[in-house]
């Protein structure tokens, strides 16, 4: 099953069009700067009982008025038979489209990004019909961001070190400057968006607790992000569980992360109530409350 997070490590690239170019100058690759990118169609599903869909993909065009593909997969694991589709992936856009293909591959892990590098040659003996090389983008490669002025300088770039530094040591400094570097943005709801679309890629590591702790902490800036996003969880929970029930988990998680501890009797009333909007001001509250009464016994 594809994850949320899987979906943010390549989703990034879909943000404007500068992003591919600069990952390509940042990891000093010598490939065409790119003037548009557009998203195009992953479907690669021939006439069989067998959907195949690609991550991202993007038709660049350079201002020489060159074109080519760009095929972005996020790869979280070590997985052998992904060779075997992604030659079938290019072979098949070559045909389709006859343009180059280029396959970037997106990890956050470096066994796996050690494993997508390597070669895959096809063939009899040793008569090589095809050989796959994929461009890898992970901690073996992309800049640690930690200067702020750097990270301002181009956020989303920013946002793909925290992303692939996402099990390193040091993720917590990377996350600090991408957080000064969304504050400082002019658009707000770009930076919401950013900032989503990270807690999001990091998945289920510890870099995500601290992502959402920073979050919950700073509602100068993240107030109206992180509200957003819990009361979507709430949402998506609630189709299975019940609207409430899933507001209620959203809040009991953002109580767990801030040391919020409840008494038995506020337990009762969070696992009692089925008001939607007396759910949601508790949530509110509980971004900047110092103590469960100021969540909960606020007039």
């Amino acid at each position: 099953m594809v994850s949320s997070s899987h979906e943010a490590m390549h989703r990034i690239f879909h943000h404007d069009s500068e992003m591919l170019g600069r990952t390509f100058h940042a990891l000093g690759l010598s490939l065409p700067t790119p003037d548009t990118v557009s998203v195009i169609s992953g479907d690669v599903t021939e006439i069989r009982p067998m959907e195949r869909r690609i991550d991202t993909l993007l038709r660049c065009e350079t201002a020489e008025g060159e074109a080519y593909l760009v095929l972005v997969e996020s790869q979280r694991g070590v997985d052998e038979d992904k060779r075997y589709t992604w030659t079938y992936y290019l072979a098949y856009l070559a045909d389709k489209y006859r343009l180059p293909v280029l396959l970037l591959v997106i990890c956050h892990d470096r066994r796996v990004a050690t494993w997508a590098a390597q070669p895959f040659k096809h063939g009899a003996g040793a008569w090589a019909a095809l050989t796959l090389r994929a461009v890898v983008v992970g901690p073996h490669n992309v800049p640690a961001i930690l200067d702020e002025e750097a990270a301002r300088d181009y956020v989303p770039l920013a946002v793909l070190s925290a992303l692939t530094h996402a099990k390193d040591a040091d993720i917590g400094a990377i996350l600090k400057t991408l957080a000064s570097a969304l504050k400082a943005m002019d658009d707000p709801e770009e930076a919401y968006d950013l900032a989503e679309l990270t807690g999001i890629g990091l998945g289920d590591t510890p870099a995500d607790e601290i992502w959402r702790q920073m979050m919950a902490l700073d509602t100068s800036f993240y107030r109206s992000s992180f509200s957003r996003q819990l009361r979507a969880e709430g949402h998506a929970e609630g189709r299975a569980e019940g609207a409430a029930e899933g507001r209620a988990a959203s809040l009991r998680r953002v109580l767990d992360i801030r040391g919020i501890a409840i008494t038995e009797e506020q337990g009762g009333r969070l696992s009692g109530c089925t008001d939607l909007d007396q759910l949601d001001a508790w949530l509110d509250r509980a971004l900047t409350a110092t103590s469960a009464s100021e969540v909960f016994d606020v007039g």
